[in-house]
């Protein structure tokens, strides 16, 4: 009795998985997620280190035309291995960076990342980037929500 009901349930299960053993075009595509709504960013550029081996410094201007409160959580830089916010902070006369956890952005403001403030640090970089070309940078907010967007690679020094 138990052998005819395991193969009934095993021949119900086959077209299953034969369809999983398809090709990877005809699996299904999940959307990618999206930029909050009024979320836009402009002026995207990353500054290559003077000594090779050092993190570079990526600069954005990123406006919150909505009407809600928009909250930035990490960032993710191509050709990087790893990605941080940081602010550059004034400590007992003495400048130094530190790590932001979040980065609130009000209702129709813009926050520009720019040298001596905020900035994205991308560190191990790719040995390939040069200046002239471009890499693609990734905002998450607190959401889950993304926004990319591509940023002028300039050479150490170039003006920001």
């Amino acid at each position: 009795m138990r052998k005819p009901l395991m193969m009934a349930a095993a021949a119900a299960c086959l077209p299953l998985l034969l369809g999983a053993c398809g090709s990877e075009s005809e699996a299904p595509v999940e959307a990618a997620p999206e930029a909050p709504d009024g979320i836009s960013v402009s002026d995207g550029r990353m500054n290559l280190p003077a000594i090779l081996g050092n993190p570079a410094a990526v600069y954005f201007a990123i406006t919150n035309g909505s009407e809600a409160p928009a909250i930035l959580r990490a960032a993710y830089v191509d050709a990087a291995e790893e990605a941080m916010l940081h602010a550059s902070v004034e400590v007992d006369g003495v400048m130094r960076m530190e790590h932001q956890e979040s980065i609130a952005i009000a209702p129709g403001e813009t926050v520009n990342f720019a040298p001596g403030g905020l900035h994205v640090m991308a560190m191990d970089l790719d040995p390939a980037l040069e200046p002239g070309g471009t890499v693609e940078v990734t905002l998450t907010f607190e959401s889950g929500d993304k926004v990319s967007f591509p940023v002028q690679i300039r050479a150490p020094g170039d003006a920001s």
